[in-house]
This record gives C-alpha cells, structure tokens and sequence, in this order.
C-alpha cells in the first residue's frame, strides 16, 4: 500500500493510528500491535477525528478499519482506566469520559456517510467486538476470534451489547454477553456479526474488493441509504415504511436516480454525479 499524501491534523498522533488513500477509498490502521491495538484515548480521539475529516471528503467513498500486530483490539485500555483509580473521585469522571468517547465513536462510525468495513484479524474483544459490529461490513480471517468477555472480569460489556444486539440474535447475543466465551470467524459469520470469512493473507484485498464495489455506486445515493438504514431500524413497521418511502422519493429527485434509470432503460452504464 501507499501512504496517502492527504494533510494530516496536528491533534492526531501518527503513531496510533495510520491512514493510506486509496483513490476514493481510505484504510485507518489501528498500530498499538504492543498492547493489542486497545482503544485508548489517544486512538479512540485519533479515529473520531479522521472519520470527522472522511465524512467531509468529497473524494472518498468507503473506508477500512484495520489493525497492525495479532490482535484486531482488545477493547478498552483496561491499564489506562485503572491508572485512575488514584484520582479523587476514585477515577469517576475519567470512566465517564472514556465510555463516553467510545460510544460518541461508535455513533460517529453509524453516522458516518461513507460505509465502514472493518478488516479483522486475530481477536475482537469486548469494544474491540463492538467496533466490528458498528462498522457496516465486516470481513474476518478465518483465525479470527471474537468475545464479549467483560462478565469475566466484573465488568459487564453494556455498551459492546448495544451494537452487538443489533447485528445478532438474542439468544446469540446473550449467550456471548453473559459465558463470554471466545467464538470462531465461521460462528461469527453464522451469527450475523460478520460478512464473510477469508484467508488471512486474503482478508484486506476482500474488504477493498468490497470497498470498490460500493466506489463504484453513487456516493450521494450510498449516504442517503446508510442514513436510511439507521433512521427505520427498530421503529414500528408503519413507521418504518413512512420514512422509507420518504427517503426513496427524495432519492428519486436526486440527478444520479435519473441518470441511473436512463441508464437502464438506455442499456448502458450510468454516470455518476454523486449528486
């Protein structure tokens, strides 16, 4: 890959997280490969930041999310929190902070107009499981490994189940949330947490694979769909359907929905405005 020439923020450290361009599509990779690519606050403000910058872009259509070393993210940094416990308040405000900043991520990443993927290799553990059931598709090694095993350690995954319940089943969901045992790529995949399952050499070329796919569709039409999805996901079905068919007439007044019928009625191929 070549890194990308795009200016970077001089409130973003490099050194945790590393972004490379693409043409229209950008890979962030998370590089604390030493202490398994846990989201501390530095990474989690560094990620915030870039999505802030790529949901701007005119330019960029997809987004990777992938990570350097054996592990995809342990979750939290359980070191940095517990370095608090010495505050006056016991650490109070820093948990607040912390689990408040990785929920504004995560919402950033479902509000983000361009779809993530998230490229996983190794583990996905606790947050590091719920960044792989926010982003919008996911593509693991067939090595990969994903838990939710806060119950283990006194500390409920509450809000890794927020995500989580949203991409699986209840009875799935529960059982990972409450054994918090260790599942394979291929249960995951079964499970609806993950796209598909790759080799590990594999699994970069088939989320860009993924990623070009959706470069090639309009961007304009791209973002009011995520939109969309989120907007009618867990209404009523008659609301549900009122604000999908709101959506799809204002999807048919966009230049690209003309251009994209003409096309098909004229038997070739559209050309996009992203408009």
């Amino acid at each position: 890959m070549t890194a990308s020439s795009q200016p970077r923020s001089a409130d973003i450290n490099e050194n945790v997280l590393l972004r490379e361009d693409h043409g229209p599509i950008t890979v962030l990779t998370m590089n604390r490969g030493d202490a398994r690519n846990a989201l501390s606050a530095e990474l989690v403000a560094a990620l915030r930041e870039h999505l802030e910058d790529l949901s701007r872009s005119l330019s960029i259509k997809a987004i990777i999310i992938a990570a350097n070393g054996p592990v995809f993210c342990a979750g939290h940094d359980i070191r940095e929190l517990e370095s608090h416990r010495q505050d006056g308040d016991g650490g109070k405000c820093f948990f607040a902070r912390t689990f408040s900043a990785s929920s504004a991520l995560m919402l950033e990443i479902m509000a983000c107009p361009k779809p993530v993927i998230a490229a996983v290799t190794g583990t996905a553990t606790a947050a590091g499981c719920q960044l792989v059931a926010t982003c919008d598709l996911a593509v693991a090694s067939e090595d990969a490994r994903f838990c939710t095993p806060g119950v283990n350690i006194g500390l409920f995954c509450s809000t890794p189940m927020v995500a989580l319940t949203r991409n699986v089943g209840q009875k799935q969901a529960m059982e990972m949330l409450l054994l918090g045992e260790m599942i394979s790529a291929e249960q995951a995949c079964d499970y609806g947490l993950v796209n598909r399952v790759a080799s590990n050499a594999k699994v970069i070329p088939v989320a860009m694979e993924m990623a070009e796919t959706i470069a090639s569709k309009s961007a304009a039409v791209i973002s009011l769909g995520k939109k969309t999805f989120h907007a009618q996901q867990g209404l009523p079905a008659r609301e549900a359907y009122d604000k999908a068919a709101r959506a799809m007439a204002e999807n048919m007044l966009f230049a690209d929905a003309e251009e994209g019928l003409a096309a098909f009625l004229d038997k070739r191929a559209p050309k996009w405005r992203d408009a």
